[in-house]
Parts: structure tokens; C-alpha cells; sequence
């Protein structure tokens, strides 16, 4: 069973768009690779992904090709210290550099987002304490203005039964007592 012709138009599904991407991009720098190696030569591709992010492959580098393209002098020791260059084109062509620098910074931004899961895990389990704390505390606060409820009343039964043997509570004295009595 041999291979079959693919008809050459855009894939359609942005899934499939990238995975047919990813596959191509490999295929094109082995094969880059293998040109570069079995022919002697000098070469760069720089592809973007549909996601618009830069792919490169260079031998020996993708910024001394393209210096050489451009008919300019690859990057001295003057312009990593901040010189100017004297095409700003070069620029352009530093590809390398910025994909690590962009990975760089995704695996940045990965670990940013592992931490922040951690802490809002940890404020999850926070809230549940405070929340179960906060709870307790409730129930303590309803038991307490129970007890205070039931030490006023018994105050005040004591307080009346004292007025009661005093005679002074409302209504009846030692006077009428003393006449219920006979």
C-alpha cells in the first residue's frame, strides 16, 4: 500500500491546522537538517505557527545566514553590550534568541499559575476553617445568652421571693397578712 496524493488547499479545523503544523515543521527542519549536513551549505527557514508564534532552524545559526543574506556582519560583542546595529533588520532575524526567551517565560508564567492554584487552595481550606471557627463561635455565643437568660431569671425569682418575705411586694403587706391570718 503506497502513499496517497494530498490535494494542497487550507485544512479547514484550527485542531487539525496545528497538528498538521507541528508535524510539517518537523519534517521541514530534519529535512533542512539532513540538506545542511549532506550538502555543506548554510541555511535558515523560519516558519510562524497558525497561532502566529516563530518557529526557526539555522545552520550554523539562523542570525549569521541571515547576516550573510543581508550582506551584514552578524552580531559583535559591541551590540550585546547595547551598541547599535547598523540594520535594524538584524534584529528581525533573532529568532533564536526570542523563542528561548519566550519559553522562558512561558515556564515562567507556568509556575505563577501553580502557585496561584496553591493559594487559592490554601485560602479555600482557610475559609472553611474560619467559616467552621466562626460557626462554633456561634453556637458558644447562643449557649452563653442562654445561660445569662436563665441566671436573670433565677435572680429574679430570687429578688421576689426576698420582697416576698420582706412583705413588699405590690399589693400586699404585713398588714393584710396579718388580717387573712384571723
Amino acid at each position: 500500500m503506497g502513499r496517497k496524493k494530498i490535494k494542497m488547499e487550507l485544512v479547514k479545523d484550527p485542531n487539525t491546522r496545528q497538528v498538521t503544523f507541528s508535524k510539517r515543521r518537523t519534517g521541514l527542519f530534519k529535512k533542512t537538517n539532513e540538506l545542511s549536513i549532506m550538502c555543506g551549505t548554510e541555511i535558515a527557514v523560519v516558519v510562524f505557527s497558525p497561532g502566529n508564534k516563530p518557529y526557526s532552524y539555522g545552520h550554523p545559526s539562523v542570525d549569521a545566514v541571515a547576516a550573510k543574506y543581508l550582506q551584514i556582519e552578524p552580531n559583535s560583542d559591541d551590540d550585546a553590550q547595547g551598541g547599535s546595529t547598523s540594520n535594524p533588520s538584524a534584529d528581525v532575524f533573532d529568532m533564536d534568541q526570542q523563542n528561548l526567551e519566550l519559553a522562558d517565560v512561558m515556564a515562567q508564567i507556568r509556575e505563577e499559575e501553580k502557585k496561584a492554584k496553591v493559594l487559592a487552595e490554601t485560602l479555600k481550606e482557610q475559609q472553611v476553617t474560619i467559616r467552621s471557627e466562626y460557626q462554633d463561635l456561634n453556637d458558644c455565643y447562643g449557649e452563653l445568652q442562654g445561660m445569662v437568660e436563665k441566671r436573670l431569671t433565677e435572680f429574679e425569682i430570687a429578688e421576689l421571693m426576698v420582697l416576698l418575705s420582706e412583705g413588699k411586694v405590690e399589693g400586699m403587706t404585713v398588714e393584710n397578712k396579718d388580717e387573712k391570718k384571723k
